[in-house]
C-alpha cells in the first residue's frame, strides 16, 4: 500500500483561481521571511514581488506576520502568480508564535489545496482559510503562515501582492452552505451517539439467518401491543425509525421468522446484511441487532498461521517467489481495489457474477492476477488477509461503478481512497456484489482459486481524509458509523461463505492522539467506539491491524520516538511501545464476546534506510532487531508483515523495503541487511545475526528494551 508522504490533506473549504482582482477589506500586502525559504531560490522584483525558482523536493517559506488583525470575514488569502509550468499542489502550514501547536513544536495544521494553474499572464489565485482558522486557532495578529509550493524541483514562478481580503458575495453563499452542512452533521453525530448510549426497554437478543429465512429473537414490555420487528438495511438511518417497514410481532417473548430475501426497486435483497430493531408507532423500543449467526454455505477450514512473519501488499507479478519459502512468510495481505476491475456492463475480457438478481462484471486479468497470487499462498499454506479498497470514481476503470461507491461527500484533494457509499440500495447492491465476488470465489472447497480468510477494512481509517474518505473534518460518530457499516457489511457477506472469516480495522501509528498533521481521529476513539457498536448491536469477530511504524517514518531508530511513550493514554505506538497494543488487546473488557482476544496484526510496517549506505543499512537492520525482540515477548500481537517488502518509487522518497529498488541500477532488488535478519528471525540464527545490532540501539541486553505500561 501506499505509504505516507507529506500527510496530505484535502481541500478544507473553498478554493479557485479566478481572474479578478482583489476587491474591497483587503489587508495589508505581505511579504516572504526570505531567511526561511526552503529548497528554493528568490529574488525580490519590487515591493511584495518575487521570483522563484525551486531547486528541492520541498520547496517552502513562510510569511511574514500582520500589523493588524484580520477582520472576521477577512479570510480570503489571495495573491497574483504566473507561472509558465505551473505548480502542482499548495500546501499551507499554520504556524503558532506561542510554538506549542497541537501537532508538536509550532505547527497547528496543516491543510492541502489545489495547485497552481500554468499562466504567462498574471492570475490571480484565491483560497478561504475560514475551516483552517477556526480549526488550528490561528491567530492573525501573532501567528503566520508558511506556504510549500509542489514537490517539483526546477519550477519557476513569479507572486506577488499576497494578501486577505473578505469574501464575496459567491464565497460566502458557500461558506454559509458549508455551515449549514457542518451543523447538520453535528446533530446526526449527536443523533447516532444517543441512539449508542440509550437504555431500551426491549431487546432483539439472537439473530440467525438460515436457508431461506431469518430467525429473530427477543422481547418487549407487555404494554407495547403495536410493537413491531423491523429490518434496518444497510442504507437505512438508525436515528429515522419513522421510515422503516416491519411486521407485527407475536406476544412476548417472540421468536419470528421473516424471509431472508427480498425483492427491492428490482433487486434481492439479502437480510442477512440486515440488523433488526423492535419499533412502535415510528420509535424505536429497542436498539438494533445483526445476525449472531449465518449459516455458512461451505466448509472452510481455519486459517492457522505458523508463525508470525509475513509480507504486506504482496503480489505474484511482483517477481521474488522464492522470498516466501526462504524467509519463510507466514502471512500476506493483498491489496485489492475494486473499483480498478468491476464493471456494470460486459465488456471485453470479462467475468460475470451474479449478484441480488443483477450480473456484474470483472477484469480478467485482474482476477486471474489475484488467482494466481492466492494459488501460490495456498501452495506454502498462508494465510492471507484482503486490504479492501475503494479507489474514487475518477480512477475507476467503469465511471458508473465509480459513481456508485464514491462516498457521496468524498473530497478528491489530497485523498487516495473513498469510503464506500452506501446511501442507496444500488450502491450497496454494487459494493456487497464485488464483496460476494471475492468470497465465493476465493472460499471453494476445491481451492480451485485459492484462499482469501480475513478482510481489512480500507486503509488508515484513523487519517480518514487521506486514506478512507468521506469529505474533510466529518464528526467521530458520523465517520465511525459508516466505516461500521461497510466492516459489517463485509463480515456478513464473508461468513456466509466461510464461518472462520475476521475483518480488521485499520490504522496509522496513533493511539490517544490523531496523527500529527494528517490525523482526522485518534485511533483509541475509533477502538472504543467499535467497541461500544459490539455491545450495543451484537459482536462479531473484528480485529485490528495496526501500523506501528517509527514516529518519523524516515528515521529508523524507533527506540528514540518521543511520542510514544508507556501509558495506555499514549499519543502513539509505535515500534518504541508496542507494549501498550499488547495490554489493549489482552484486557478483557476489549475481547470478543468475553472470551477470545481480538486478533491483531501489525499489517503495514517497517524500518527505513535513507540510502543505501552501510550505516543506514545498518540502522534500519537495528531497527527491525529492535522491533521483533520486542514484539517477540508480547503474545498478544499475532502478526508481523512487512511493508513494503521491496523499496518502491512512488514511496516518496522511502527505502523501507527488504529489498532495494527492482530498477537499482547497481543491485537491481538486492537483498539488504535486514532481508538476512528477517529470515533469521524465529530460527536458531536469530541471536547471532541479530548480536551486532545492540550497539547501534545502545544496549547490552534485549531485556533492556521490554518496558512496563502505567
Amino acid at each position: 500500500m501506499t505509504m505516507k508522504s507529506k500527510f496530505f490533506l484535502l481541500l478544507p473549504l473553498l478554493a479557485y483561481v479566478v481572474a479578478t482582482g482583489c476587491g474591497r477589506g483587503d489587508s495589508e500586502p505581505m511579504s516572504f521571511n526570505l531567511s526561511t525559504a526552503n529548497h528554493m531560490e528568490v529574488d525580490s522584483l519590487g515591493p511584495h514581488e518575487y521570483r522563484v525558482v525551486t531547486n528541492g523536493v520541498d520547496p517552502y517559506i513562510s510569511l511574514r506576520g500582520l500589523k493588524r488583525a484580520l477582520r472576521e470575514k477577512q479570510t480570503v488569502l489571495t495573491f497574483e502568480y504566473t507561472a509558465a509550468e505551473g505548480v502542482n499542489f499548495l500546501e499551507l502550514f499554520f504556524l503558532l508564535s506561542s510554538g506549542t501547536g497541537s501537532f508538536g513544536g509550532n505547527v497547528a495544521g496543516m491543510q492541502k489545496y489545489p495547485g497552481l494553474e500554468a499562466t504567462e499572464e498574471f492570475t490571480v489565485y484565491s483560497v478561504d482559510l475560514s475551516e483552517s482558522i477556526e480549526n488550528f486557532n490561528w491567530d492573525s495578529a501573532a501567528d503566520w503562515i508558511r506556504l510549500d509550493f509542489g514537490d517539483r524541483p526546477g519550477v519557476e514562478f513569479v507572486i506577488r501582492d499576497i494578501r486577505f481580503r473578505e469574501r464575496n458575495a459567491e464565497e460566502e453563499a458557500l461558506y454559509r452552505e458549508k455551515e449549514d452542512f457542518k451543523n447538520q452533521d453535528r446533530a446526526a453525530n449527536d443523533q447516532i451517539a444517543n441512539y449508542l448510549s440509550t437504555t431500551y426497554s426491549s431487546f432483539v437478543t439472537h439473530v440467525e439467518v438460515l436457508d431461506s429465512v431469518v430467525r429473530v429473537e427477543g422481547n418487549y414490555t407487555s404494554g407495547d401491543q403495536k410493537a413491531m420487528i423491523c429490518a434496518v438495511k444497510p442504507w437505512d438511518d438508525i436515528t429515522r425509525p419513522e421510515q422503516f417497514q416491519g411486521a407485527a410481532l407475536p406476544p412476548s417473548p417472540f421468536s419470528i421468522e421473516m424471509e431472508r430475501y427480498e425483492n427491492i426497486d428490482g433487486f434481492q435483497y439479502d437480510h442477512a446484511l440486515s440488523k433488526w430493531a423492535i419499533t412502535k408507532d415510528g420509535e424505536l423500543l429497542s436498539s438494533a441487532r445483526y445476525a449472531d449467526y449465518i449459516k455458512p454455505e461451505r466448509n472452510m477450514p481455519k486459517g492457522i498461521l505458523k508463525g508470525r512473519k509475513g509480507i504486506g501488499g504482496y503480489h505474484v507479478k511482483r517477481g521474488h517467489r522464492s522470498d516466501l519459502v526462504e524467509l519463510p512468510v507466514t502471512s500476506i495481505t493483498v491489496n485489492i481495489g475494486i473499483t480498478r476491475m468491476m464493471y456494470l456492463e460486459e465488456q471485453e475480457n470479462t467475468s460475470p457474477h451474479e449478484y441480488g438478481g443483477k450480473t456484474y462484471y470483472f477484469n480478467a486479468d485482474a482476477v486471474e492476477g489475484f488467482d494466481q497470487t492466492m494459488l501460490e499462498a495456498l501452495k506454502h499454506d498462508i494465510v492471507v488477509a484482503a486490504i479492501i479498497l475503494v479507489n474514487p470514481a475518477h480512477q475507476s476503470v467503469d465511471p458508473l461503478v465509480g459513481q456508485l461507491l464514491e462516498d457521496e461527500h468524498f473530497e478528491a484533494e489530497g485523498a487516495f481512497y473513498t469510503m464506500p457509499n452506501m446511501s442507496s440500495i444500488e450502491s450497496v447492491q454494487c459494493y456487497a456484489a464485488a464483496l460476494d465476488f471475492l468470497a465465493n470465489r476465493y472460499n471453494r472447497e476445491d481451492n480451485r482459486h485459492g484462499r482469501i480468510h480475513h478482510w481489512i477494512m480500507h486503509n488508515e481509517v484513523d487519517a480518514g481524509n487521506v486514506w478512507t474518505n468521506m469529505g474533510h473534518g466529518r464528526p467521530l460518530h458520523v465517520f465511525l458509523d459508516a466505516y461500521y457499516r461497510s466492516m459489517r457489511l463485509c463480515y456478513n457477506i464473508a461468513r456466509n461463505y466461510d464461518e472462520n472469516s475476521e475483518v480488521f480495522a485499520s490504522f496509522t501509528h496513533s493511539w490517544a492522539d490523531p496523527v500529527p498533521v494528517d490525523g482526522d481521529y485518534a485511533t483509541l476513539d475509533l477502538l472504543d467506539g467499535l467497541l461500544q457498536y459490539s455491545t450495543v448491536e451484537g459482536d462479531f469477530q473484528w480485529g485490528l491491524a495496526c501500523h506501528p511504524y517509527p514516529e518519523d517514518l524516515n528515521e529508523p531508530k524507533t527506540w528514540n520516538d518521543q511520542a510514544a511513550t508507556f501509558s495506555m493514554n499514549s499519543p502513539m505506538v509505535t515500534f518504541k511501545n508496542l507494549e501498550v497494543l499488547d495490554k489493549w488487546a489482552k484486557m478483557p473488557e476489549n475481547s470478543y464476546k468475553g472470551e477470545s482476544k481480538r486478533t491483531v496484526w501489525l499489517s503495514e510496517n517497517g524500518t527505513n534506510s535513507r540510502s543505501y549506505s552501510e550505516q543506514d543499512l545498518a540502522e534500519q537492520a537495528a531497527g527491525f532487531a529492535y522491533a521483533w525482540k520486542k514484539m517477540k515477548e508480547l503474545d498478544g500481537i499475532d502478526a508481523f508483515q512487512w511493508h513494503n517488502w521491496m523499496d518502491g518509487r512512488g514511496e516518496f522518497g522511502l527505502r523501507i523495503g527488504l529489498r532495494k529498488y527492482p530498477d537499482d541500477e547497481a543491485d537491481p532488488a538486492g537483498r539488504k541487511p535486514v532481508w538476512f535478519l528477517y529470515q533469521a528471525a524465529d530460527t536458531p540464527k536469530e541471536d547471532k545475526l541479530f548480536e551486532p545490532y545492540k550497539s547501534i540501539i545502545g544496549i547490552n541486553d534485549w531485556s533492556e528494551i521490554m518496558r512496563e505500561v502505567e
